[in-house]
């Protein structure tokens, strides 16, 4: 099956602010999601007129706030730096578009609930935030086996999400100024994702946390390789800046129904590229999914294991949708973007939104999850999550 999942008569006009690594994923996604690319706006005019070029855009926008203001722009996708989320959202949604606003939502628990009033107000507008882990064919799988009781009520929840692109204090890159990505960095980067996927697959809402947070490198160079994202590079010749946005993030944490789970986060792990890995032990059996895996899924039994094939013919009603591709034909990060571009956009042109589609609302969510783990790491202590 393809991956457009219809959005009306007549293509949904985007407006891409941002155009670094994730914006140009967005700006395939929506070409493939049948939208057609109306525009794009970053720092200044002249990166607005390259990044229009380099991406196809029909015109580059001088400001961002002229983009969101523009009325031949239906929907609006935020990739720019965390903490102008709140305001560019808000200003979209002001305008009469749909928005699709990267993670973190916003940079507090504050701003991201005013978000989802601010989408309730606009009546009849989708917002969305890109959780595209949720749209791996075997995460839906899990989804369906855990949440139907058949492997038992959920006992243990393990694991965690590790990278090694802020692996050297030469590294550097926008998200780890504060002033630009919020008071978290790891967490609200990568933790989140993990947390998002947690509640997910399992139904279960995380209550209370105690964490701890390490910032490994207090000092890294300004302007540095960032390799990971930026194809340019860096060249810090020398200069440094102070950091106070977390390398690591460790915590436990129990349910509403008293499972309880621990978790690692960290960009600083050696030779981990994109670990998220994730492990639900109910009374019956176990589930693990890895990112990095994606066309498995481990069933583990105390008798007898399995490992879960992404195969269309084999998967349930829940999950065969979203494998797009035969058997033995990969699917991964690309892939689940464009399902989620394309959900997001059948919901924007008037149809029912999909099942499991991550709106503001799981925006919000996060950023209250990520408020609490930096309280709890501030305080030494357990903190309750509203």
């Amino acid at each position: 099956m393809g991956v457009a999942r219809g959005s009306g008569d007549v293509a949904l006009r985007v407006g891409i602010v941002g155009a670094g690594f994730i914006g140009a994923v967005h700006a395939r996604s929506a070409r493939l999601a049948g939208g057609t690319l109306a525009g794009v706006a970053t720092s200044t005019p002249e990166r607005s007129r390259e990044a229009a070029t380099r991406l196809g855009a029909e015109r580059a926008y001088a400001t961002p706030h002229d983009l969101v203001a523009a009325d031949d722009v239906d929907v609006v996708h935020i990739c720019a730096p965390n903490a102008t989320h709140a305001e560019l959202a808000t200003r979209a949604l002001e305008h009469g578009k749909h928005v699709v606003c990267e993670k973190p939502l916003a940079v507090s628990s504050e701003e991201a609930d005013a978000l989802v009033a601010a989408l309730d107000a606009a009546g009849g507008r989708i917002g969305a935030v890109p959780f595209v882990y949720r749209f791996h064919p075997v995460v839906r799988e899990a989804r369906a086996r855990v949440r139907s009781g058949s492997l038992g009520p959920v006992r243990l929840i393990t694991g965690g999400y590790l990278q090694d692109w802020l692996a050297s204090a030469e590294d550097d890159n926008w998200r780890v100024d504060a002033a630009q990505g919020g008071p978290s960095r790891a967490f609200a980067d990568i933790g989140s994702h993990w947390c998002d996927l947690v509640e997910f697959i399992t139904g279960e809402r995380i209550t209370a946390i105690c964490a701890q947070t390490s910032t490994i490198f207090g000092e890294r160079a300004d302007g540095g390789s960032a390799r990971a994202f930026d194809a340019d590079g860096g060249g810090a010749d020398g200069a440094t800046r102070t950091v106070t946005t977390e390398d690591a993030v460790t915590a436990v944490f129990r349910t509403g129904s008293g499972a309880h789970g621990a978790l690692a986060v960290s960009q600083v792990s050696p030779g981990r590229k994109n670990h998220l890995h994730l492990e639900i032990a109910c009374a019956d059996a176990s589930v693990r999914f890895e990112q990095e895996r994606p066309e498995t899924l481990w069933l583990g039994r105390r008798g007898v294991s399995e490992i879960i094939t992404r195969d269309p013919g084999e998967l349930g009603p829940e999950a065969a949708p979203y494998a797009i591709a035969p058997a033995g034909h990969p699917q991964g990060y690309l892939d689940c973007f464009d399902l989620f571009v394309a959900d997001t956009y059948a919901a924007m042109g008037g149809g029912e939104a999909p099942e499991g589609l991550p709106t503001f609302a799981d925006g919000a969510r996060s950023a209250h999850l990520i408020d609490a783990v930096l309280a709890s790491a501030a305080a030494g202590a357990w903190v309750e999550v509203p």
